[in-house]
């Protein structure tokens, strides 16, 4: 009994101590979330500037977009940004060319909505002057809101009329003009500021965080869009590092390592993780250092005008929103203490009395304004009485009380922008409480909702090529919104654009480059069709033009032609160093083939990527070729099973061979009736000065290599005269080059004005292709 007595106590006694074990064990666990929870909203905090609970639900976002905060930083961002777009409307959008790129009725041109077509040059003048002048207005902030009116819609509209001029930062510019639109960016360093004062000192902090955003999804898409096997293996920028800007890199790394390393591996980790650093404070400087190297090296590198220069213009959104105001005060201090700093050196220099230097003191003294003068005061005041206050977060030591007039200033000067940057935080804070309402209104809501569907659209839109695809070739989607900058390089070789006249069975060919400005076109479905409709036009406008002038030399050659005919272009394009092949069905008539935006390309060939593998073995055999002279080439070809390529192989070139690498062609020279086939790994000469024709009869894709020797470039760098030394240096050029373009501007502006007022006609030039 006593024994089990004894069991009984014990099992009595180790149950409230496992009970209080667990009690502990539950309590330790609390404490130490609670405290990884206080440690990672402190990060957070410090990190982002904002806490979690500030955005935990969608009430408190609302509030927290709407919370107060310096325009400062906001009005000069829109004041640079401003002066990039008044440059940009000269230079890329084309103001003091745009006679040539708007001026000839007989160009072809490319709008997304098809039918769209532009007004004549005067009025195309006009527009273009009115967004300029909108600007100017978002520069100097003067009639901030009308301004960006003026600019964006104009902008938009002019980007709708022609798709070949699309790039990914023109599409920036319209998405943030149109977002400045909708901030209150006039608030500081613009001519509107004044209002400022009636309407409040402050703006939401929504303003900050869209721009922020737009930004930072530049960099962050533009990473993703590189994480891609053509993008890390290296073919999308091939022999970039020969540019001088790479020659620091030079040093220690092969241009081959430049490329793949500096180019591409370091372009997407900096695009993909830039956008992050700047977001953190402590990172920040770092990050915007390696940011303006890059915008620099990249202005030098690609002709993309302005982008660089308004991606550093903003780069100081991401900073404290005041920090225009601290480097404002900055000066206005520091002027005002020197004087002070060099008449105390003065003093002790000459020695001179304390009666002297009171009176040598004072005149400087006497010259701070009366506002001055109750602001030091009030320095002095708040100093002592904070002194009092904060005994425990302010300890002086004994030395710190015993300096000298100088550092006396200096602890002045400090102090001074600590009160500054005090009260202007103590204004935020009393305009944030006493603006902050219980409930957000409806107003608030509907455009923090709006900034979310910008949000969501504008990670969607780089991948919506699922939806449009009639927009597609190899590549997803236009070149414009897709943030894919420099992924894709193009290398187009052939381009054949054969006219048959189905009344008369006859074909004509015609020049590629007939009433195009660019060669964009060529490698999107959409635009070869507006493109073969165009030509239709002008054909028979030309046709018609002939017949009224009753002469002309090809006036029987244009009359024969009928109003029935087909257009047929074969395109030859190589995607990121593969072979070259065609991108369109040579078959397809143009003028009568399907097209539907939402509906996949009919007539476009697929890339041959089973090829692809093949690039590492067609760059050992063209630095093989390379080693034979320094006037020799290669040129890679693949074609589907059936069809053939019809070339013409000039007199300059000589030793040329055809090699077949994959499948079996045949060979056959016009006005010969041989056929030759040529199998796998056989070489067979290439007659120049004629026609040749190579089928493949293969039933896969056939590949296969032309070598040559360039003749005609050997006996140029034979007979190469002694280059000209140039006088003027290539900054001076650009100087040149803008001023005569801001000339010729103006010139454009004038002689709109007199056409459309006084009907005087108008003075254009005419392109002439080389």
């Amino acid at each position: 009994m006593w024994k089990k007595k004894d069991g009984s106590e014990k099992n009595a006694s180790t149950s409230p101590n496992d009970g209080s074990y667990i009690k502990n064990y539950v309590t330790i666990v609390s404490e130490r979330w609670s405290l990884l929870k206080s440690w990672f909203n402190n990060n957070f905090e410090r990190l982002f500037s904002f806490k979690i609970s500030d955005v935990s639900s969608f009430e408190k976002f609302v509030q927290f977009l709407y919370r107060p905060t310096d325009p400062a930083s906001l009005g000069v961002a829109r004041a640079l940004f401003g002066v990039c777009m008044v440059i940009d409307v000269i230079e890329e959008r084309g103001f003091s060319d745009i006679d040539i790129k708007w001026g000839d009725p007989w160009d072809c041109h490319f709008p997304l909505i098809h039918g769209m077509m532009p007004p004549s040059l005067s009025w195309m003048i006009m527009i273009y002057t009115v967004m300029w002048m909108g600007a100017f207005g978002i520069a100097l902030g003067l009639r901030f809101r009308i301004a960006c009116a003026c600019f964006v819609l104009p902008y938009w509209y002019i980007f709708l009329l022609e798709k070949t001029y699309w790039n990914n930062h023109t599409y920036l510019y319209g998405v943030v003009a149109t977002l400045f639109w909708g901030t209150e960016a006039n608030k500081y360093f613009a001519l509107d500021a004044s209002n400022a004062k009636r309407d409040g000192k402050s703006v939401p902090y929504w303003n900050y965080f869209i721009l922020k955003f737009q930004f930072f999804a530049l960099y962050f898409l533009a990473g993703l869009k590189k994480f891609s096997r053509e993008w890390l293996e290296g073919y999308a920028m091939i022999n970039l590092s020969k540019h001088w800007v790479f020659y620091p890199f030079k040093i220690f790394l092969s241009t081959e390592q430049i490329d793949f390393l500096i180019v591409h591996w370091f372009g997407f980790i900096f695009d993909l993780s830039v956008g992050f650093w700047m977001l953190f404070e402590k990172t920040r400087i770092p990050s915007m250092v390696f940011c303006t190297t890059f915008h620099l090296m990249n202005s030098r590198l690609f002709n993309i005008g302005m982008f660089p220069y308004v991606c550093l213009a903003t780069m100081p959104l991401f900073c404290r929103a005041d920090w225009p105001r601290k480097l404002e005060l900055y000066f206005r201090l520091k002027q005002k203490i020197l004087p002070i700093n060099a008449n105390s050196i003065d003093a002790k220099s000459v020695k001179k009395t304390d009666s002297q230097a009171k009176e040598s003191v004072k005149p400087n003294y006497l010259k701070l304004s009366s506002n001055e003068i109750v602001s030091n005061e009030t320095m002095h005041k708040e100093k002592v009485m904070n002194k009092e206050k904060d005994k425990k977060c302010f300890i002086k030591s004994k030395s710190e009380k015993k300096t000298d007039e100088k550092d006396n200033d200096t602890q002045s000067f400090k102090n001074s922008i600590k009160l500054n940057e005090k009260g202007a935080t103590n204004i935020c804070k009393k305009n944030w409480i006493a603006q902050q309402s219980p409930k957000t209104t409806r107003k608030q809501k509907f455009v923090a909702s709006l900034l979310l569907c910008h949000i969501l659209l504008q990670f969607f839109l780089p991948y919506s090529h699922f939806i449009s695809k009639g927009y597609n070739n190899w590549v997803p989607g236009l070149y414009g919104y897709s943030w894919d900058m420099m992924v894709h390089s193009w290398d187009t070789i052939h381009v054949v654009i054969k006219v048959h006249d189905n009344a008369n069975d006859e074909v004509r060919y015609l020049d590629p480059v007939a009433w195009v400005q660019n060669d964009r076109w060529m490698k999107h479905g959409d635009m070869a069709i507006q493109y073969s409709q165009c030509l239709k036009n002008n054909l028979m406008r030309q046709k018609e033009e002939l017949r009224t002038k009753h002469y002309s030399e090809d006036m029987e050659k244009w009359m024969e032609l009928s109003t029935n005919f087909s257009v047929y272009i074969d395109v030859w394009c190589s995607l990121n160093g593969r072979f070259q092949q065609r991108i369109f069905n040579p078959n397809i008539d143009m003028l009568t083939v399907d097209w539907h935006p939402f509906k996949p390309v009919s007539f476009l060939m697929p890339l041959l990527t089973q090829y692809s593998s093949y690039r590492h073995k067609m760059d050992e055999i063209q630095q093989h070729v390379y080693t034979w002279s320094n006037y020799t080439d290669v040129l890679f070809v693949a074609d589907f099973p059936g069809m053939y390529l019809e070339n013409y192989i000039s007199t300059d070139f000589m030793n040329v061979s055809l090699t077949v690498l994959e499948g079996e062609v045949t060979y056959g020279e016009e006005e010969s009736m041989d056929v030759i086939t040529v199998s796998k790994k056989k070489s067979i000469s290439v007659g120049t000065g004629k026609f040749h024709r190579i089928k493949t009869t293969s039933s896969y894709p056939a590949c296969y290599m032309y070598t040559y020797t360039n003749q005609t470039k050997q006996l140029n760098s034979e007979k190469k005269p002694p280059p000209v030394i140039e006088n003027m240096p290539q900054l001076l050029k650009e100087i040149n080059y803008k001023i005569i373009a801001w000339i010729r501007t103006f010139v454009h502006i004038t002689n709109a004005f007199l056409n459309l007022i006084y009907d005087v006609p108008m003075v254009r030039r005419v392109r002439v292709s080389k």
